[in-house]
């Protein structure tokens, strides 16, 4: 190679690092915008309708890197039949969902104040029937990679080429009927199928090794026939890596097994299991917000 070409290459790599690295910026700025909207919404909601921050929170960046960069999605078209589909098996986790679908333009961040109320348009759980952008009913825990595996035959029969994306909870993975559904995906080779599971190590009660472990859980879905990639579900860097092959992989389901903090972004929320479904109070909304933001920030 003479010189003029080592040049180039160079430079053409340069390139390629600094648009990853501009990538990485964004999808981690608007993780942090994410979060400050679900401790807005939570401690709006109130003691009385509280809302589940913990298990938003750890959830973020890997629901950032879906919207905001993977999905083909139209937020003025929100049934488009060729969209990528999203389900939020992990229902109560919906504030991240929720200030996701705001922050792509499904609808006004004023809409917050309506999440947990009555007739509101964000309900305590996702209700595809009263929120824009919302693909799936969730509320009961196990049912998501069901309606995925249904979704992505659906695809096939229909001839359309969108991909489903389940994220799910690891106490979620105690369920019967998501093994049910693990087993069928690969079958019929649902490579237009990816698993995401949220591991925070926490459920509603307790620790989830404390409840019922499930460990190996890497082997477990190799064994039911899956793509497995593990990774940090806060390192966006990784996300993006894993979400890549994922969409790339042919001839298998994939299944991202992210490990996460629960509460993450929130000092006194990270692994205190308190903030399963728990509302800050004015105090604690003030201090979350001012460190999520950073010390150079006075917005909020």
């Amino acid at each position: 190679m003479n010189e003029s070409a080592k040049v180039k290459t160079s430079s053409a790599s340069d390139s390629c690092d600094q648009l990853m690295e501009d990538r990485i910026s964004r999808l981690n700025e608007i993780a942090r915008q994410l979060r400050i909207d679900i401790i807005r919404m939570t401690y709006e909601a109130g003691p009385a309708r509280k809302g589940h921050p913990g298990g938003a929170l750890s959830a973020t960046d890997l629901i950032a890197a879906l919207y905001f960069d993977f999905m083909r999605i139209d937020p003025s078209n929100p049934r488009w039949p060729n969209r990528d589909r999203f389900i939020l098996s992990k229902g109560h986790a919906c504030p991240v969902l929720y200030a996701a679908l705001a922050n792509r333009g499904y609808f006004p961040k004023e809409a917050f104040s309506s999440f947990r109320k009555i007739d509101g348009m964000l309900q305590g759980h996702p209700d595809m029937k009263s929120t824009p952008g919302v693909d799936m009913t969730a509320g009961s825990l196990g049912h998501g990679l069901s309606a995925g595996v249904g979704m992505a035959i659906a695809a096939r029969i229909d001839k359309r080429d969108y991909n489903v994306f389940v994220l799910l909870g690891d106490g979620e993975c105690q369920e019967g009927l998501v093994w049910e559904a693990a087993m069928v995906a690969p079958k019929y080779k649902l490579d237009n199928l990816i698993a995401i599971l949220d591991i925070n190590r926490l459920q509603s009660c307790d620790w989830v090794e404390a409840t019922l472990s499930l460990e190996p859980l890497p082997a477990k879905w190799i064994a039911f026939g899956w793509n497995v990639v593990e990774i940090d579900g806060h390192d966006m860097r990784q996300v993006v890596s894993a979400l890549e092959i994922a969409i790339h992989h042919k001839g298998k389901p994939t299944v991202i097994i992210a490990r996460t903090v629960k509460g993450k972004g929130v000092s006194f929320m990270e692994d205190d299991n308190a903030w399963h479904q728990k509302a800050p109070n004015k105090k604690q909304f003030e201090q979350a917000v001012t460190e999520l933001q950073g010390k150079d920030r006075k917005d909020v």
